[in-house]
């Protein structure tokens, strides 16, 4: 089942939103033709979901997981994890790094859910609206829009389209967000843009993107199938042929 829209309402003017929807439904041909089209797969359960991102953050995805399964297998339960001695999980968790802040994040997250849900289970959200369920995990210290947005379309499949740091940039290169569009306000209109069947494979694919070619310090665009839809190419090629 397809996700169904979360919000009527839209952070961009009509005008702006219909010329990024229209630049936006290019794009996805040219990635699906590029890349093909991701098929949906379970992910990981909605604890686990929370607990990897967290780990995600400022690290490699090689790092995180060395990190999530240490922790797996050093504490074999998240409430293990939750009364264990904070300094022993950011002993585990240090392949991630940043493990003195993730360690009493991850403890401090799963000490909430259990004081307020009596267990700790994520499964309720999947009966909330998205903007309550986005609300009440964004309530956490740590968890900010793109770990709520991962947890709600990857664990929940509900129309929540996580941006990060790959996405952020592509799309503001591409001119899907303005230049100077922070993450955070990018949630807001790229889920105004895209429609929220494809958030999942948009997601994968820009990641891919980025990751491979739209990267941050040495874009190749001669290999990218955007140019054409890209401000950041035009711009290049017309200071280029300025000189």
């Amino acid at each position: 089942m397809c996700p169904s829209p979360a919000s009527t309402s839209s952070p961009l003017d009509a005008e702006t939103l219909a010329l990024r929807r229209k630049q936006y439904a290019r794009i996805a041909e040219l990635l699906e033709d590029f890349y093909g089209y991701p098929t949906w797969r379970p992910h990981l359960p909605p604890v686990d979901e929370l607990v990897s991102t967290i780990l995600s953050q400022s690290t490699t995805d090689s790092n995180r997981d060395l990190a999530f399964d240490a922790l797996k297998a050093r504490f074999g339960s998240w409430e293990a994890v939750r009364d264990a001695p904070v300094e022993e999980i950011a002993a585990v968790i240090r392949p991630a790094g940043l493990s003195n802040q993730k360690a009493p994040r991850i403890k401090r997250a799963l000490q909430k859910l259990t004081a307020e849900r009596g267990e700790l289970s994520l499964d309720f959200l999947a009966d909330l609206p998205v903007e309550e369920a986005k609300a009440w995990l964004t309530s956490f210290d740590g968890i900010g829009p793109k770990t709520a947005a991962i947890i709600l379309l990857f664990s929940f499949n509900k129309p929540a389209f996580p941006v990060d740091t790959h996405i952020h940039r592509v799309t503001r290169r591409l001119g899907l967000i303005g230049p100077r569009t922070s993450a955070e306000r990018a949630h807001l209109e790229l889920e105004a843009i895209i429609p929220p069947a494809d958030y999942l494979p948009a997601h994968l694919n820009i990641i891919r993107l980025g990751r491979e070619i739209c990267q941050a310090r040495r874009p190749r665009c001669e290999e990218c199938p955007l140019t054409a839809y890209c401000d950041y190419f035009q711009n290049i090629r017309s200071r280029g042929s300025s000189e």
